[in-house]
């Protein structure tokens, strides 16, 4: 990918949040628990329910593993792309408190981390689970604290996928003393015209894959029970031009 691609998404990044609007809302997840730097109180169980408070309901809870972030406080970034290549995602994410009549949840710290164009992980590998061997690599993976929206806003790429999972983003949310608040994914759409669809046809832009052997969001181990489509992001753009990624979470802060 161009650098000058990526500069224009940085462009991208900031009309796209500042236009953010509010959608309300890895294979078998068996992680081992590396070193964080907030102490875990959502369960991360990969259960994928949610639960009511007031007249929001949280977005639903799930597994960190088995790729999470080893030290997250040291990855305090908005350009996560890192030495990947791929095609350009802006990644807005804004946060909703439901314990406040669902207002904008400020000063919250927002750690984001997803595998690269070819389904691969940062800070792991050399193992059965990823043969390629990325353990001294911290690619696809960042850190922001809310701003008085309730926003943050990652330059990135565009997600590839690994068998047995859709294509999908990992977040956990701490408040500002690092306690955990919520453990959740972002899931893309998958009509025949969606981002997925046509970013997994470029092999042009290094997606060679295609869409044989994915795993769709209704089969897959996290997704499929989430019937009202709470983890499910809004994704628009192009190819040539980039994506934007917009998601709402709903935290009990």
């Amino acid at each position: 990918m161009e650098r000058k691609e990526f500069l224009r998404t940085f462009a991208l990044a900031g009309l796209a949040l500042a236009g953010l609007k509010v959608i309300d809302a890895c294979s078998t997840d068996d992680s081992t628990t590396p070193e964080t730097s907030g102490t875990d109180t959502s369960g991360g169980s990969g259960s994928g329910s949610g639960s009511t408070s007031g007249n929001c309901v949280v977005s639903p809870t799930e597994t960190a593993g088995p790729f999470p972030t080893h030290n997250p406080s040291t990855l305090v970034a908005t350009n996560i792309i890192g030495d990947r290549t791929g095609i350009p995602l802006t990644i807005n994410i804004a946060l909703k408190n439901t314990n406040n009549s669902c207002n904008a949840l400020t000063d919250t710290i927002v750690d984001i981390w997803h595998c690269d164009k070819d389904g691969n992980y940062s800070e792991y590998g050399g193992s059965g689970m990823q043969s390629t061997n990325y353990t001294n690599n911290h690619f696809l993976r960042g850190r922001q604290t809310t701003n008085a929206n309730g926003e943050v806003a990652f330059t990135s790429i565009f997600p590839g996928w690994y068998t047995g999972r859709a294509t999908h983003i990992h977040v956990h949310v701490y408040n500002s003393a690092g306690t955990s608040l919520l453990i959740t994914q972002i899931a893309f759409p998958e009509s025949s015209s969606s981002a997925v669809v046509q970013v997994n046809a470029s092999s042009a832009n290094g997606y060679t894959k295609g869409m044989s052997g994915y795993t769709y969001n209704a089969n897959d181990n996290v997704f499929s029970d989430d019937s009202t489509g709470a983890e499910i992001a809004t994704v628009t753009g192009t190819v040539s031009d980039g994506f934007v990624l917009a998601h709402t979470i709903n935290v009990a802060a």
